[in-house]
Parts: C-alpha cells; sequence; structure tokens
C-alpha cells in the first residue's frame, strides 16, 4: 500500500515539475524574444537544434545513470563495512554486542554527497555549453545558440517527465512483486521466482527512490538556468 501510494503522489511530483518547466521555458522564450525583439520558434529542422535536442535527451539517460550507479556504490561500501563488522566483532551475531550504525550512515552521507557532484556538474554546464558553443561555431541564421538551447530544454523536459514517470512506477511495481511472492504466491522465499524478484527490487529500489525523484529536480534546475543565463546565448 505504501509503495503504491508513494508510487502515486511522485507522479503528482513530476507532474508539479512539467508545469513549472513549461511555463519557465515560455518565460526563456519571451525573455530571448524581449532581447532581440524577434519571435523565436524551435524549428527542429535546423541542424542546431537538432542536435541540441538529442543532447538534451540524452542528459536525461546519462543523469539518471550516474544516479543508479551511485546507489551500486554506496551499497557496495556498506556490504564491506557490515561485513567487516561481523568478522571483527562476533558479539554483533550473538546479539551480545552492539554495531556501529553511526559508520554505515557516515559512508550513506558521504557517498551521496561525493557521487552527486558530476550530475550536478552536467545539469548545470550542459545548457551553458550547448548555447555558448553554437552561438560562437554555427554559421546558421538568426541566434543559433539560443535555439539549440531551447530545444535541448524542450526535449529534456519531454524525456525527463516520461523517463520519471516510467522510473517510479515500474520501480514501485518491482518492489510490490517482491512482497507479493514473500506473502506465499508462486512459491514464496525461497523459490526461483522470489529470487528473481529480489533482483528486480534490486534494479527498482534505485530507480523509484533515486534516479526517478531525481529527474524532477533536473527538470526544473535546467529550465531555471537557461533562463538566467538567456542573454549569454544571445
Amino acid at each position: 500500500m505504501g509503495n503504491t501510494t508513494k508510487a502515486l503522489t511522485k507522479g503528482y511530483a513530476i507532474g508539479s515539475a512539467a508545469l513549472a518547466a513549461f511555463l519557465l521555458f515560455r518565460a526563456y522564450l519571451d525573455e530571448v524574444e524581449k532581447v532581440t525583439r524577434v519571435p523565436v520558434s524551435v524549428d527542429l529542422t535546423r541542424v542546431p537544434n537538432f542536435i541540441g535536442a538529442l543532447l538534451g535527451a540524452m542528459l536525461v539517460f546519462v543523469f539518471s545513470a550516474l544516479a543508479i550507479r551511485a546507489v551500486g556504490r554506496a551499497a557496495a561500501l556498506v556490504i564491506q563495512e557490515v561485513r567487516r563488522q561481523f568478522s571483527s566483532r562476533p558479539g554483533i551475531m550473538l546479539g551480545t554486542e552492539r554495531p556501529d550504525y553511526a559508520r554505515c550512515v557516515d559512508i550513506v552521507t558521504r557517498g551521496a554527497l561525493k557521487e552527486m557532484v558530476l550530475p550536478g556538474l552536467l545539469a548545470v554546464l550542459m545548457p551553458l555549453a550547448v548555447g555558448v558553443i553554437f552561438k560562437r561555431f554555427s554559421a546558421s541564421s538568426g541566434h543559433p545558440g539560443a535555439e539549440a538551447v531551447a530545444a535541448f530544454l524542450m526535449v529534456g523536459t519531454i524525456g525527463g517527465i516520461l523517463l520519471a514517470t516510467t522510473m517510479n512506477n515500474g520501480g514501485g511495481a518491482w518492489d510490490n512483486a517482491k512482497k507479493y511472492i514473500e506473502t506465499g504466491a508462486y512459491g514464496g522465499k525461497g523459490s526461483d521466482a522470489h529470487k528473481a524478484a529480489v533482483t528486480g527490487d534490486t534494479v527498482g529500489d534505485p530507480l523509484k527512490d533515486t534516479a526517478g525523484p531525481s529527474l524532477h529536480v533536473l527538470i526544473k534546475l535546467l529550465s531555471t538556468i537557461t533562463l538566467v543565463a538567456a542573454p549569454l546565448f544571445l
């Protein structure tokens, strides 16, 4: 019940992110039009715009992959620490000695902060790089930098909304499948179905709890950055 409710609330969260991104996208186009005094349209048949759109879609998947990899790395470090404590302090398994919980919390906290540096830099630098590079090197007429960033933002937002929705609901479904099998369905715990469901849940948890919610932030961040940096692309 909790996973289902959480998946539904994340649907509302991505909906609010989409609405905010749409409003900020319109504000970006208005800002560009205000400076250039020329109406701006995003024509994907123009090479700079098409490349910008492709980079926007790519960023969503690279960002998600980095977030998922961060979860895997932090989990591996926690497993190593737990095994170390079990081997060095046998009383933990006997219930006579208290584990060092603070050490595991410290590992996870440090890992979360460290591993999100690269995704955060990508989210900030990619739209700036697209706008400045196409402004400087594109031979297209008009304002290729501003238009390429608009295409980048448009397709990145669309891809982020769809991927976040898929991750939120797919991850919750995998988690629920494991819990359902543990009630005794399909052979219950220890069965091949349960082993497969555990594997699915191992993939599903990073999707619904890390990568999916992170895309909400990415969508809003891209819109905000492009709006603030719009004069750099003209």
